[in-house]
């Protein structure tokens, strides 16, 4: 056999080999890289919005937090003011209800002050018709001398 025949035909060979490769088997290969780095970077993207949507949703979630406190405090306050006023009012109302049976003890006090005069005054009256009686060593008549009792009692 001759060398030269011999590299010829696995020159042809090879050339038949690369162009059905080229032809068949290239195609098919390039396609599915295309595809896995379109899959790739498709992820990447991806990956990189889901960064981004997490630290989006942070933030809001930090901002919901931030006027959640806020509320918060705001209801603390308005609850410690409304007890604040509550207190007060029942500060007034035990005052009110303080005056009002202070009132009330000192009406009564002046009417048992005035019932205690009265009383006085009948039992001074009655004393003094008694004295006058042991006096004057007769006997008075109350109702006969009523007008004469009545001017004594109220001097007194």
């Amino acid at each position: 056999m001759n060398i030269n025949l011999t590299l010829l035909i696995q020159m042809i060979s090879f050339a038949v080999f690369v162009w059905f490769c080229m032809q068949y088997v290239w195609p098919p290969i390039v396609t599915a890289l295309a595809e896995r780095k379109t899959k790739i970077t498709e992820g990447l993207a991806a990956a990189e919005r889901g960064h981004q949507e997490r630290a989006r949703g942070e933030q809001h979630a930090q901002a919901l937090l931030t006027e959640a406190k806020a509320t918060a405090a705001e209801i603390v306050t308005q609850a410690q003011k409304r007890a604040t006023e509550i207190v007060e009012e029942a500060k007034d109302d035990a005052r009110a209800e303080g005056g009002r049976l202070v009132a009330a003890a000192q009406a009564e006090i002046e009417r048992e002050t005035n019932r205690a005069r009265e009383e006085l005054r009948e039992r001074v009256a009655a004393l003094a018709i008694a004295a006058a009686e042991k006096i004057l060593h007769k006997e008075i008549d109350v109702d006969t001398h009523r007008s004469l009792v009545d001017t004594f009692a109220k001097q007194l």
